[in-house]
């Protein structure tokens, strides 16, 4: 397949070719998942500028952040059901509409009750985007590349968490955050112009019940509760990074840094690990790393210089654990990879959601040391989890 309105030329021609997608259209992709991810570091960044905007306190303004992961996780899998049959090219330009829409609502929204109207619609087109981005690179690519393509795409995310909080933090010291959201507008129409360079195509076309049966499929289920436990900790982590750390300021953006860095170096490495071993074993090999990471931060949390190592390193482990879990989807249920690909979608918001709820209970109840050990114990029963379900994809 070929952009719209041009021949098509031989395979051979074309550089980095993964069977129906360029490396081109793969950073086409990638330009979209950067762009939410850099949504959710900005908006984070600037909670303090935006309670003060909008008149309320900062912990009301943080429920932003978790109406919009609520509506990613219940509307990613609606939206691959009830919109699986389109072309992805147009799914992909809707959904990127439509979060232009929610931010456009949020930069001109005078007050809360209007700023949370522009999440909950933002994050449906996300959840529109993003779904449908993996499942893409995924649908179009063969065996052997695969797990480049979705690590190419979810590099948009992994760059989000380098760029977006230095961008927001800058962004709202300078010109307020309202001018960060335009900013992000513009991003957005970029990556939507870009969408119309992409091949057209198609998810296989699959019945309402057959969409369905993602949602009771056994081996589906078992990878989904594999994505949620292992990317809880980290969640749990960066959200109450400052409180663990005792700091705040200029070590927190460079702990935020080193973790990003390290994230983009896993997903960067991780497409070799899977080829030469399995996506298993490198799920296995990041549970293990998330479990004896944020350990180690239980001991190095307050050693600033330290601690910040260990945050790449964290970062590095979680970058081992994305990619796989898309591509044992498309190796254990290919008929049915793109609904699930939007589950496995909702499970990371899922995850997000239970690391701040459990992370602000543990630090009510036990202090600063006590989110680490909660995460440590949560990353136990994803090497748990990741080493029991191999069975169920045999």
């Amino acid at each position: 397949m070929t952009a719209a309105g041009t021949a098509a030329p031989a395979v051979t021609t074309r550089p980095a070719v993964v069977r129906g997608l360029r490396t081109t259209d793969l950073l086409i992709l990638s330009i979209g998942t950067f762009t939410l991810g850099v949504d959710g570091f900005v908006l984070s960044g600037l909670l303090p500028q935006v309670a003060s905007s909008l008149h309320v306190s900062p912990s009301t303004a943080g429920q932003l952040t978790t109406l919009f992961a609520l509506i990613y996780a219940l509307g990613s899998p609606v939206i691959a059901a009830v919109a699986g049959n389109w072309d992805r090219r147009a799914l992909l330009a809707v959904g990127m509409t439509v979060f232009i829409a929610g931010i456009i609502v949020q930069a001109t929204g005078p007050d809360f009750a209007a700023v949370a109207a522009g999440r909950v619609l933002a994050a449906l087109g996300a959840a529109a985007y993003q779904a449908t981005a993996y499942s893409t690179a995924g649908i179009l690519s063969d065996d052997e590349h695969r797990a480049r393509s979705l690590a190419v795409v979810a590099g948009g995310s992994s760059v989000a968490i380098v760029a977006g909080l230095p961008f927001g933090i800058l962004v709202g010291q300078t010109w307020g955050w309202r001018t960060a959201m335009w900013v992000l507008v513009a991003l957005a129409l970029l990556s939507t112009l870009a969408i119309g360079l992409l091949p057209s195509a198609h998810a296989p076309r699959l019945s309402l019940r057959q969409r369905g049966q993602a949602l009771t499929d056994r081996r589906v289920l078992g990878i989904l509760a594999g994505t949620v436990t292992v990317l809880t900790p980290s969640f749990l982590i960066i959200a109450y990074l400052p409180a663990i750390m005792h700091a705040s300021g200029i070590w927190i953006v460079i702990a935020i840094l080193a973790y990003g860095a390290g994230q983009v170096t896993g997903t960067i490495l991780v497409p070799r690990l899977i080829q030469r071993r399995s996506a298993r074993t490198a799920l296995q090999l990041g549970a293990c790393g998330v479990t004896i990471l944020t350990a180690i931060l239980t001991a190095t949390r307050t050693l600033h210089p330290a601690a910040t190592i260990t945050m790449a390193g964290l970062g590095l482990a979680v970058g081992l654990t994305i990619v796989p879990q898309q591509h044992r989807l498309f190796a254990t249920v290919p008929k049915l990879a793109p609904v699930a690909v939007g589950l496995n979608g909702s499970a990371i918001y899922i995850a997000s959601a239970l690391g701040a709820a459990l992370g602000g209970i543990a630090l009510a109840t036990g202090g600063s040391i006590t989110p680490t050990i909660t995460a440590a114990i949560i990353g136990l029963v994803a090497v748990t989890i990741a080493t029991t379900t191999a069975r169920l994809e045999a």
